[in-house]
């Protein structure tokens, strides 16, 4: 006969048939990779609002994927996506989605933003401001007329959304270009139908990998160079015509170097050796996948290439690497710091940088690109100026081979096709930080690991000691004075360290990411990217399985960390605490179950809508941006800690959806830890008054949703002089009778003794 199931066993089995088809149906989600997307959008476009003058759109066909617009039985031209034909990718590494509209002649004549997860887009910029800035490219005909390279935008650029728009203003340009071309409008009809002589298909010729000198390689072309004074910076920013950065210029002497920056494909074997060294050479060729580069930068000079953007948001914004309707910028993932190069002859620099190219973009070796960049004027404390420099590149002939299994084709792109060696364009923003987050191969998760190497060790030093902590828990619960200090610095460093320095604060974002992640291309190297964060989710994965939900949310959350230091502070100053009537506070907990799912429902629809919702955690305003963001933010954080004031972690209480999500699968935890006695809710109510998150029911026992493994109704429960249960103990021990209640609590707590209603509990 089968044993009876108990309730709780049905519970965990409920719990299990719950998460069980949560996975199911995140995995029938799965939509195909690399899909192009323009029908995605053409369902709930209005033809007339992105295509003036037509009245209805083909079906999205070819190659790039268009849609058709006519009139009538008028073909009028193309409505497209700009992500179905170049790499638009900003701070986020995610897409941003423009639909464009362009006329048979190659004019732009719509373009909208349909979608996109740019962080610093969602947290205050209007969209108007965006709208705006595309909006100046309709009337354009960057295919008769194209933009001369580096010349200005023809908005200025947003302030506080520097990349963000530069990428799609970018995108806009080289995807235009690339549709004229591939369905012949205007000029380059007549390119694409002229007669060009074949030329040959060449390969990287690996077999030739002898080891050259510092100038050989310059004065053969195999490193690029750009060398700009601070007289060429100055004269650049005069012809713009824009008088505010014209009046900030560069000091010095005109002669004085601005900045001398080189460039190498070093993935190329002679190259690397040279430039690397045989070691280095050895092991970069190791981790590169086939057909991947590998880019080495150096600059010399004051102006830095890499700048400080990479430190806030993980990107090098100064550098950009284009070739022909490619680009792409290189982020902390794919950089390694070199300290010299290993070349004879080779000057010293500042600055040395390999860059490994992401697996999301292709460089071709063999075809010509460029290195776009960047140099920044400040003009005042929220505006900057800006200037783009062209260093151009071509491999070398000597260095490749003829490909003997391709036929021949039409000649490369020329240099000036590329984009000459150009300065000009200045455009304002201020400086912009976003947390990165993209899918990297594994070599490269490995060398960030490598390279955080003391962040990872701090914060696996303090998960051993938290470890120490609970699996001790009786001895530091038993000497009050030292658990109390004990807990006072470990949330100071969860604050500080975990939560401002290292920025590893965990997110319901997080958690929708995940479950949008197996539903598209789902990959573990993309949570390995930040190791502290992953360290830490895994850490809180597995503690579930033995204190629920309490070691983040009590111990390693910076932001309940800052709730329970503000409220100690409020304590210690006579900030009277409210106390929240027990039915009241079940009910109010239920709130942030309820936005869990709702953040949870809308993210298997939409996650951008849910991203921007999940806005109801300030952790992002608090601790990421530590305050400095648009005011309608910071006020609701400041609301939610002065509530905290009053009632002790009065969000992690009602509001978190992290720790909702958190709190569901709790009663699935192994083990019970927390020690209670027989008379603890009938008759004491000590610990149900004092746990700081109300998480002790009247009757005694505890709510493993809402524990978060504070330890202090275990100090509670070792203390001699606190616990009514130990006092009347220890009263009979010493052959006295024991005194009554009123006499043995203290002053500043009042015990609630509960009628007795049924027979006392066995000893």
């Amino acid at each position: 006969m089968a044993p009876k199931r108990t309730a709780k066993d049905k519970h965990v089995m409920t719990m299990h048939i719950f998460v069980t088809l949560l996975l199911l149906l995140a995995i029938l989600c799965i939509p195909p990779a690399n899909a192009q997307r323009l029908p995605e959008f053409l369902d709930s476009l209005n033809v007339a609002e992105i295509f003036p003058g037509a009245d209805r759109l083909g079906p999205a066909e070819g190659k790039p994927m268009v849609a058709r617009a006519y009139a009538g039985d008028r073909q009028l031209g193309y409505v497209y996506l700009t992500t179905d034909v170049v790499n638009t990718r900003g701070y986020s590494s995610k897409p941003i989605d423009t639909l464009v509209a362009i006329a048979n002649s190659g004019e732009i004549v719509g373009a909208r933003l349909v979608q996109h997860h740019e962080p610093i887009v969602l947290i205050g910029i209007p969209q108007a401001k965006v709208d705006a800035f595309i909006n100046g490219y309709i009337g354009l005909n960057l295919v008769d007329k194209p933009l001369p390279p580096g010349s200005p935008t023809p908005v200025d650029i947003i302030s506080g959304a520097t990349v963000t728009v530069m990428v799609i203003g970018d995108s806009i340009t080289r995807s235009v270009r690339a549709i004229a071309r591939a369905y012949h409008l205007g000029k380059a009809a007549a390119i694409t139908s002229g007669e060009h002589s074949p030329v040959e298909n060449r390969i990287i010729d690996t077999a030739i990998d002898e080891i050259k000198s510092w100038d050989y390689l310059v004065q053969s072309g195999a490193i690029g160079n750009l060398k700009l004074t601070v007289g060429d910076v100055n004269e650049t920013f005069r012809q713009t015509g824009r008088q505010n950065a014209i009046e900030h210029p560069e000091p010095g002497d005109p002669s004085d170097p601005f900045i001398d920056l080189y460039a190498a494909v070093v993935s190329v074997p002679s190259i690397g050796r040279s430039l690397l060294g045989d070691s280095e050479w050895q092991y970069l060729r190791d981790r590169l996948k086939p057909g991947q580069q590998a880019v080495l930068i150096a600059g010399e000079g004051p102006y830095s290439f890499k700048g400080s953007g990479y430190v806030r948001g993980g990107i090098f914004d100064r550098i950009e690497v284009i070739q022909s309707d490619t680009s792409f910028r290189f982020t902390d993932l794919n950089h390694q710091r070199l300290p010299s190069i290993a070349a004879a002859g080779a000057p010293r620099f500042k600055e040395i940088a390999l860059f490994v190219v992401p697996d999301e973009v292709q460089l071709d070796p063999i075809k010509p690109w460029r290195i776009q960049l960047m140099v920044q004027r400040v003009i005042n404390v929220k505006e900057k100026a800006f200037a783009i420099f062209n260093l151009n590149y071509q491999l070398p002939k000597e260095y490749t081979k003829l490909d003997p299994a391709a036929p021949l084709t039409a000649p490369p792109a020329t240099p000036s096709e590329q984009g000459a060696t150009s300065a000009g364009g200045a455009e304002h923003a201020s400086s912009s930080s976003a947390s990165a987050e993209i899918d990297e191969a594994p070599v490269l998760w490995k060398q960030i690991w490598r390279a955080k190497t003391g962040q990872v060790a701090a914060v696996l030093a303090a998960l051993l000691l938290l470890i120490g902590v609970f699996f001790f828990q009786n001895q530091l619960a038993s000497r009050p004075v030292f658990y109390d200090r004990f807990r006072l610095a470990f949330l100071t460093f969860t604050l500080i360290w975990i939560g401002w320095y290292a920025q590893a604060q965990l997110s319901v974002v997080n958690v929708l990411t995940f479950t949008s992640a197996l539903r598209s291309d789902f990959s573990w190297e993309y949570f390995l990217m930040d190791p502290v964060v992953f360290i830490l989710w895994c850490a809180t994965a597995i503690s579930m399985v033995f204190w629920n939900r309490g070691a983040f949310c009590g111990w390693l959350c910076p932001f309940g960390a800052l709730q329970e230091l503000t409220n100690r502070i409020a304590k210690r100053l006579g900030v009277k605490q409210i106390h929240v009537p027990h039915g009241a506070h079940q009910r109010l907990s239920a709130i942030k179950y309820v936005i869990f799912m709702v953040l949870f429902g809308l993210s298997m629809y939409e996650l951008s809508v849910a991203e921007q919702l999940a806005e109801v955690e300030p952790f992002k305003t608090v601790i990421i941006l530590k305050f400095m963001r648009y005011w309608p933010f910071v006020l609701f954080a400041v609301l939610l800690l002065a509530a905290g004031l009053f009632i002790e972690r009065f969000y992690c209480r009602y509001l978190c959806p992290l720790g909702a999500a958190l709190a569901i699968p709790a009663k699935l935890r192994t083990f019970d830890w927390l020690r209670r006695y027989r008379t603890c809710g009938n008759p004491c109510q000590r610990c149900n008054i004092e746990c700081p998150v109300q998480a002790i029911n009247p009757e005694g026992d505890i709510n493993p949703n809402e524990c978060i493994q504070c330890l202090h109704c275990q100090m509670l429960y070792h203390h001699k002089e606190k616990c009514p249960h130990l006092i009347q103990k220890n009263a009979k021990r010493q052959r006295v009778k024991a005194p009554p209640p009123d006499l043995i609590t203290p002053k500043e707590t009042v015990i609630r003794f509960i009628p007795k209603t049924a027979p006392d509990k066995p000893a």
